[in-house]
């Protein structure tokens, strides 16, 4: 449990909304945003429980600004892209992304990814939640996955023995 786990924004925001974001500090410990990633959670266009949230930060999630912020490439935000380089800067053993196009870049970079839900996954093979009651969460937000991706989440949550719903370049 002592893996550096850095997040981007998307997963934050949907465990918050789904109520499952105590998973995060039971699964990895310490998690850490890009200081880019905060302002986002923080902004006028995130939920009021997400602003509320981040306002008032546990002691499990520290801030932190990439020593170097790379140049946006094309498809990616600066918060996916300060995230991928903050993941590199501290040898991280994971990041949290769901936005498809960074996942690619972070996997093409070498990373360890699994997004929000990897963590319900995860979660569920820890049997602190029930995986279909958190898909019904997840529904009914504006998360977007395909039926054969919610499917694949119920599958893995109850593998025996349990595989990591994470994602490295082979």
């Amino acid at each position: 449990m002592s893996m550096v786990v850095v997040a981007d924004t998307s997963p934050i925001n949907y465990l918050m909304e789904t109520g499952y974001i105590a998973v995060l500090p039971s699964l990895y410990g310490q998690v850490i945003l890009p200081t880019t990633v905060h302002g986002e959670l923080l902004d006028k266009g995130s939920s009021d429980i997400v602003r509320q949230w981040a306002g008032a930060l546990p002691t499990w999630i520290s801030v932190q600004t990439p020593v170097a912020s790379p140049p946006l490439t094309s498809g990616l935000h600066r918060g996916e892209m300060d995230a991928i380089a903050l993941a590199e800067q501290l040898q991280a053993g994971l990041i949290l992304m769901d936005d498809a196009a960074g996942a690619r870049y972070a996997l093409e970079r070498g990373l360890t990814i699994t997004g929000t839900l990897g963590v319900l996954v995860e979660a569920a093979q820890n049997e602190w939640l029930q995986i279909d009651a958190a898909l019904l969460k997840l529904k009914h937000t504006d998360f977007r996955a395909t039926p054969g991706l919610y499917e694949r989440a119920r599958q893995l949550a109850s593998t025996k023995p349990p595989v990591l719903p994470r994602r490295k370049q082979e």
